[in-house]
């Protein structure tokens, strides 16, 4: 079974971002770059099927400029097989990189997508779900436990009410959630190694999938900055402000 894994290259989850002067998006001068955290749990979930004989490819893909080879070395010392490269320096909207890993699908024939729920960056949580759509496969999301048997894949995901279990057939989208595992660090000889895996740079054109926006970004701002709270002498002083803020 091949398991094609998408992953995205975002500012590091340990960093501020900031936004531009002119307010029309992020500022990414300077800035340190990684891999988007629920890919690295994507990746590390394909390595272990890979592992426990249920898969035997792991294809590592992502969308993006060229110093997404950076992302996708990482991906590759932590246990893929093989890299691919669409090279943009668009940055597209998740119904066209939807459009475009279908187009990548139709060429590679994986039996599976296993890809984060959702970028840290734009936090949009779609293009899983646009890409089963557009590829009419059964989608599993916001996975916890990923079984495959057979021709079958069992995912446990968490929802309001506890745990839900279901089975799709494969082929299949399942998207990973937060606690599907813990990724593993590469070590220095998996880096080593990973320089010699292959890695395929693609140019977006060559797949003919449509990429024209279709939303216009107007303004991006920072949050408000909260205000300073208020010290209060005794229980009585804050429901008094409580029941003027209209709380109570």
């Amino acid at each position: 079974m091949k398991v094609l894994v998408p992953v995205k290259r975002v500012i590091d989850y340990n960093v501020k971002a900031r936004v531009k002067a002119d307010q029309t998006g992020v500022d990414l001068a300077n800035v340190k770059m990684s891999m988007n955290p629920f890919c690295e749990i994507a990746v590390e979930e394909a390595v272990r099927l890979k592992e426990k004989g249920a898969a035997t490819e792991v294809v590592a893909v992502s969308v993006g400029p060229t110093q997404a080879q950076e992302t996708l070395r990482t991906a590759l010392a932590m246990g893929a097989d093989r890299a691919i490269l669409i090279q943009t320096d668009l940055d597209l909207e998740p119904l066209a990189v939807a459009k475009v890993l279908k187009a990548l699908i139709a060429e590679e024939a994986p039996q599976l997508v296993l890809m984060g729920k959702q970028a840290i960056d734009g936090d949009n949580n779609a293009v899983g779900q646009m890409l089963s759509a557009l590829l009419d496969w059964p989608q599993a999301t916001f996975a916890s436990e990923v079984t495959i048997d057979g021709g079958k894949a069992k995912i446990t995901r968490e929802v309001d009410g506890g745990l839900q279990t279901l089975e799709v057939d494969l082929p299949a989208v399942i998207t990973a959630d937060l606690r599907l595992n813990e990724p593993r660090y590469a070590s220095l000889p998996n880096i080593m190694k990973a320089k010699k895996k292959p890695l395929d740079v693609k140019e977006l054109a060559a797949l003919g999938a449509d990429t024209s926006p279709r939303l216009t970004v107007v303004k991006v701002a920072e949050p408000a900055k909260r205000e300073a709270g208020i010290k209060v002498e005794t229980a009585a002083d804050i429901v008094t402000n409580l029941k003027t803020a209209g709380v109570l």
